[in-house]
């Protein structure tokens, strides 16, 4: 039976895909099979009403629907997410969500107009209001010093598993105060993976002020402002921040961190949590 969204039924999307690729280098040239990262539609669907479309990576997406549920304000709480279903087809997915019915007026007022493409967190939004969330100003927290973030750093990488097949995929991990990585999640879209990095993190109980969020892309204001929803009090980039995003930081009170490689980092907002 043809599905609603004209997907087939056939097939199982997968977060990995073999190629046929030729391989230039000094040493000649050679045939070989390489590993790639999928691209994936992804249909979040709230009581059976389609909410948006994102690109996205096909894994890990219960924690998906729960981060971006509470990051983009959807939901009040984790707990008005009643049940979560992947539903797979030949050229996409469905995540049926059923939600507390209360949500249902504020998910209907914020419903994506566009699809939401791989790099962006904001796409089909049709109002500065929609884009520029009520601020949530952060907790304390605990204090961090810049070895812990450097050991994070050193972590995460051997945590990469589809990037370290694929190159070509964001991670985002939580890390304790000392550095331990405790939590990874990858995709294609950076801000895809924050959400499946706090829908994980939420599902698990864990405490915001414990630790903090490690990305290994920019930090746009769309990160800050999904981190500061679920309370971090740190944010630790690989990359540069832009303005926005300095200016949301330092009004929810969040430390931000860029260019955090190796023993060099740049504090752009509340440098007293980063402690020697």
């Amino acid at each position: 039976m043809e599905h609603p969204l004209g997907l087939s039924r056939v097939g199982y999307a997968k977060p990995l895909l073999e190629v046929a690729a030729r391989q230039w280098s000094a040493a000649g040239v050679t045939d070989r099979a390489e590993q790639i990262v999928e691209e994936t539609p992804v249909v979040l669907v709230y009581n059976a009403i389609p909410h948006v479309v994102m690109m996205a990576t096909p894994a890990d997406l219960e924690d998906f629907v729960t981060g971006f549920s509470i990051t983009e304000e959807l939901l009040r709480t984790p707990a008005d997410l009643r049940e979560v279903k992947v539903v797979r087809y030949g050229q996409g997915i469905e995540v049926q969500a059923t939600v507390d019915e209360a949500c249902d007026a504020v998910i209907a007022s914020r419903a994506r107009r566009l699809s939401g493409r791989t790099g962006c967190g904001i796409c089909g939004t049709d109002s500065i209001d929609a884009v520029l969330k009520t601020l949530h100003p952060v907790r304390a927290g605990r204090a961090v010093r810049p070895a812990a973030i450097e050991q994070a750093l050193a972590g995460i990488a051997g945590k990469q598993q589809l990037n370290a097949v694929s190159g070509a995929v964001h991670a985002a991990a939580w890390a304790r105060v000392d550095g331990t990585v405790d939590a990874v999640r990858e995709d294609v879209g950076r801000h895809n993976a924050l959400d499946k990095l706090i829908g994980a993190l939420l599902r698990n109980g864990t405490d915001p002020e414990s630790g903090f969020i490690l990305i290994t892309s920019r930090a746009s204001f769309e990160m800050v402002q999904k981190a500061a929803v679920f309370g971090a009090p740190l944010l630790a980039a690989i990359s540069g921040p832009t303005g926005l995003a300095v200016r949301v930081a330092e009004q929810s009170r969040m430390t931000l961190v860029g260019f955090a490689r190796g023993d060099r980092l740049t504090i752009y907002t509340h440098p007293e949590r980063v402690t020697a």
